[in-house]
């Protein structure tokens, strides 16, 4: 099936006891098995069935058949955030002494865990400034290496192909957060990636109404993240996120349909627009990973950064004017949102962690949404004047 049916029909059983066509909200922490026999096995792991919604729940369990369908995957896992997918996965396949690697820049998030917390395990952290540095320069040394396809916020494009090439180099585990694009535009996995991982509350979701994490990939690596996440840190998602995030994944083709339209049309327009000194955005042919991009994925997603004069201040003022756009952190959403990255979503970068990632004062991050592009082009110029 092509992934317009899978996102609808994959994972999803009509209720054998009922006949509810959707996937019913098991609102309960624990379930019987009815027999001490029964649950020795189950604890033991002979037989499959729930025990404890910290371990696996029946909502769950059908929205993580829908998402490793849409993965290509052998086996999906959700948790509570994409910060839990990213914990869990460093936890799970890095070890006291092991090297992690990272292509520059990630999420703000992720960037201050590896750095601030990961290394107290006695782990090293290493950053590469490109996709063709890591390649020429991987260490014998790194377990993981942990990259974004359109880097956030300044939508630099890192080619999956090179980071594969260098993880095979030195027996590496690739790890690809792939939020921005989701698997309607690109399958990581199936250009040679070995975990792909997604903030679920972006686009997956789509609503602005959850918080969630997903990771995939094939069942020997997911076993061991499945534990961590779950048994060792005890970060699942409750079966309330897991019903919203499955209705969600259901549109998600059409979403990011409309977010891709949105999103080429107002950078054309920020392009030609004289107040805006630089537009990044992948679909415009002048941006340097274009090609690239264009060779790997489906499309180019829904985000856009521009860079004004002035820091800070210009930002702020900019910002302040927007009024369809709104002032928040978070993207993939239904509602366009804007925000200066440097102050909010990378703020706990150091100053020169910024510098180096090209997170500076000028930029302004924005998350086009779904409503007419003539009404939001129209709100971004009374801005800019």
């Amino acid at each position: 099936m092509k992934f317009k049916t899978l996102s609808v029909h994959a994972g999803q059983q009509v209720d054998p006891q009922t006949g509810a066509l959707t996937t019913p909200v098991y609102q309960s922490s624990t379930f019987s098995y009815f027999t001490a026999e029964e649950g020795k096995a189950r604890f033991g792991g002979q037989n499959p069935g729930f025990i404890y919604s910290r371990f696996g729940n029946p909502t769950t369990a059908e929205l993580e058949q829908k998402l490793a369908a849409l993965e290509g995957a052998e086996e999906a896992l959700v948790v509570a955030s994409g910060m839990a997918a990213v914990s869990a996965i460093m936890y799970a396949l890095a070890d006291s002494g092991d090297e992690v690697a990272f292509v520059d820049p990630l999420y703000g998030g992720t960037d201050a865990f590896l750095k601030q917390t990961l290394v107290r395990a006695g782990i090293t952290v290493t950053r590469y400034g490109s996709d063709q540095e890591l390649l020429d320069n991987i260490s014998a040394n790194t377990k993981v290496i942990l990259f974004e396809t359109v880097t956030n916020p300044n939508l630099k494009v890192i080619d999956p192909r090179k980071v594969v090439a260098a993880a095979n180099k030195v027996g590496a585990i690739s790890v690809c957060d792939n939020t921005f694009l989701t698997p309607y535009l690109m399958q990581p996995l199936q250009l040679g990636v070995d975990l792909v991982m997604h903030s679920g509350t972006k686009y997956l979701g789509g609503h602005g109404d959850i918080i969630a994490g997903v990771v995939a990939g094939r069942t020997e690596l997911m076993a061991k993240v499945r534990t961590v996440a779950l048994k060792h840190i005890g970060s699942p998602i409750g079966p309330q996120e897991a019903y919203l995030l499955q209705r969600g994944v259901k549109t998600l083709p059409l979403r990011m349909d409309a977010h891709l339209h949105n999103a080429q049309q107002l950078a054309q327009f920020l392009q030609s627009h004289p107040g805006v000194k630089k537009v990044v955005y992948p679909g415009l042919a002048s941006h340097p990973g274009h090609e690239v991009l264009k060779d790997v994925s489906r499309g180019f997603g829904g985000m856009i950064s521009i860079e004004l004069d002035g820091g800070f201040g210009a930002c702020a003022r900019f910002l302040d004017k927007l009024e369809l756009f709104t002032q928040a952190v978070s993207l993939g959403d239904l509602e366009s949102l804007a925000c200066h990255p440097a102050s909010t979503t990378h703020a706990a970068m150091s100053a020169e962690a910024r510098a180096a990632a090209g997170v500076n004062d000028d930029l302004v991050r924005l998350s086009i949404g779904v409503e007419d592009a003539d009404d939001l082009i129209a709100d971004i110029r009374q801005a800019l004047a």
